[in-house]
């Protein structure tokens, strides 16, 4: 398999608890191998990215807007899209698996739909085939055996 892409899904503005998770998601891509893949913005973005950089990872931020300038400071690579939301279905059919937060339930649908596997972690309490983790390790770990 190609080196995982593992998308990490969630909002522009998040709590200090829930950008601490998502650091931890961030450096556990990274220490695992992968590259990370976002919206590039900020929030559970940046610290997703943050994390990953502090690791030696890549992160790839697929942008809405038209200037490669708004990626938070932590994206390797900007991805320009003029395509506002739209560009979650970018993020989610170049991901092998994703792992999203409470505030994507619109991503975690084109997961779905798209059959690229999705781990929840502090999400939406969904009957859909999400699998749920506790921490953001298990979350990892699970979007990489998802991802294989």
């Amino acid at each position: 398999m190609d080196t995982p892409i593992i998308a990490v899904l969630g909002g522009g503005r998040c709590s200090e608890e829930i950008a601490q998770l998502a650091e931890r998601v961030g450096a556990e891509i990274a220490r695992r191998g992968g590259i990370l893949i976002c919206g590039g913005l900020f929030g559970v973005m940046e610290a997703a990215c943050r994390g990953a950089k502090k690791h030696g990872g890549t992160t790839i931020g697929v942008l809405p807007g038209m200037d490669r300038n708004d990626a938070n400071p932590y994206v390797d690579i900007p991805v320009v899209t003029g395509l506002a939301d739209a560009r979650n279905v970018i993020i989610v059919r170049t991901a092998h698996a994703a792992i999203a937060e409470y505030g994507t339930l619109s991503e975690i649908a084109f997961c779905l739909k798209f059959g690229t596997p999705v781990v929840g972690l502090k999400t939406w309490e969904l009957a859909a085939p999400v699998v749920k983790a506790q921490d953001p390790e298990e979350a990892v770990n699970k979007a990489f055996e998802l991802a294989t």
